[in-house]
This record gives structure tokens, sequence and C-alpha cells, in this order.
């Protein structure tokens, strides 16, 4: 890990949330304490049996600190580049229904 890019120290905080959709390779879960949402893989989670919408979860955790002020660009451009296929498509999909 490179964890000397990090200038603060761990301040590990306990979290709750509940699983609110499972799909393929993911699972989507509501933070506690209306603190957000996030979606992790499912090989992410320790689970002593299939995990179900409804369940809570329980994690260690720390705050994500910004790891300085440069933009990676490539990460930049496989967003753009991704959005606009995403639009692209959905043009596309449009003029399918519009000519049906």
């Amino acid at each position: 890990m490179n964890n000397e890019r990090l200038h603060y120290g761990d301040r590990i905080i306990y979290m709750e949330g509940v699983v609110v959709d499972i799909d393929d390779c993911s699972i989507s879960v509501d933070l506690k304490g209306r603190l957000g949402f996030f979606k992790a893989p499912k090989r992410m989670f320790i689970c002593d049996t299939e995990p179900k919408v409804g369940q809570e979860f329980g994690w260690n955790m720390s705050f994500p600190e910004q790891l300085g002020p440069e933009v990676n660009e490539k990460y930049v451009s496989n967003i753009e580049k991704e959005r606009r296929n995403q639009e692209k498509m959905r043009g596309q999909m449009e003029n399918k229904e519009v000519s049906k």
C-alpha cells in the first residue's frame, strides 16, 4: 500500500448500513444515519449466508483523504468517453423508437 501519501492518521469508525439492492456482482448499501449510499463488489463482503435486501452490515472504515491537487487525466478521459458512448447509445435507441 501507498500509505506514505496520507498526511492524516487513521480515525477508524464503526459504520452500519442496510442492503437496498443486490445484482450479479455487487451489493448496494444505504448507510445508517443518513450518511449516504455505497455500492461495492460482492467479493468485498464477508457473509455466512447469501445476502438479502434488508439485511444489515457493519464495518470499520476511515475517512477518504484527498491525495493531492492533481487530476488523473487518464480517468477523466475514460469517464468522458463512457459518457459520450452512453449518450450515443441513448440517441440510437431514441431513433429506433421514433422510426417504429
